[in-house]
């Protein structure tokens, strides 16, 4: 009798030792696999918020010079993204060398009118590389200003990802190249864009540090 109550007594204290083990077992495992999916979730999170950044990037005006461009008003991104291109050029103090030049020529209408163009724009300083004597010259040839400036026009929109190695047709009938990557880019091996990407109401716009001029 006394060796059997031993044997239950005996089989009841190894159970309630096993018991604690196995809950503890089971309690650690459940929550690492807790930890584990928490720990997931924000990684996850982080890298699917983190892709709309990248891509944003280049859909909007970048370069130095962009940071002269007034922040409100008919000049700025948003006012210009309204007007068609020689419009939205003469609302733009940096440009109305350009916009005087485009007004000689008589090609305002033409370039309000064009649809999906890429208009290479000289900056007021661009002009001001050209000797004086030089530039009077080019304003009062109508027909020498026009091969110029239509240089400077190609018949599509281009994005950036385009400008990286590029040889594209103008409205002058000559090609243009361009070179570059990220935020900095050429064109001709000479002019440099000081501000990319600039969306007028019917072209975009890649202001240029010096005037391009077409192949003789």
């Amino acid at each position: 009798m006394n060796t059997l109550r031993f044997r239950r007594t005996a089989a009841a204290v190894a159970t309630a030792a096993v018991l604690p083990l196995a809950l503890t077992a089971c309690s650690s495992g459940d929550s690492s696999s807790k930890d584990a999916a928490a720990g997931s979730t924000p990684s996850a999170a982080a890298s699917t918020s983190a892709a709309p950044d990248d891509s944003m990037t280049m859909d909007e005006p970048f370069g130095p010079a962009c940071a002269s461009v007034p922040k409100e008003g008919s000049g700025s991104f948003d006012g210009m993204a309204k007007d068609p291109v020689a419009t939205a050029a003469s609302n733009n103090p940096e440009l109305s060398t350009l916009v005087t030049a485009v007004k000689q020529a008589g090609l305002v209408d033409t370039l309000n009118n064009a649809q999906n163009i890429t208009v290479f724009a000289p900056t007021n300083d661009a002009f001001a590389k050209i000797p004086k004597a030089d530039l009077d010259a080019l304003l009062a040839d109508k027909a020498a200003l026009t091969k110029v400036l239509t240089y400077h026009v190609v018949g599509q929109k281009l994005t950036p990802q385009q400008l990286e190695k590029g040889s594209f047709d103008t409205l002058e009938k000559s090609k243009l190249t361009t070179a570059g990557s990220g935020m900095e880019y050429t064109v001709n091996d000479s002019s440099k864009v000081v501000c990319g990407n600039v969306p007028t109401a019917n072209a975009t716009v890649y202001i240029v540090d010096s005037v391009l001029m077409p192949p003789k």
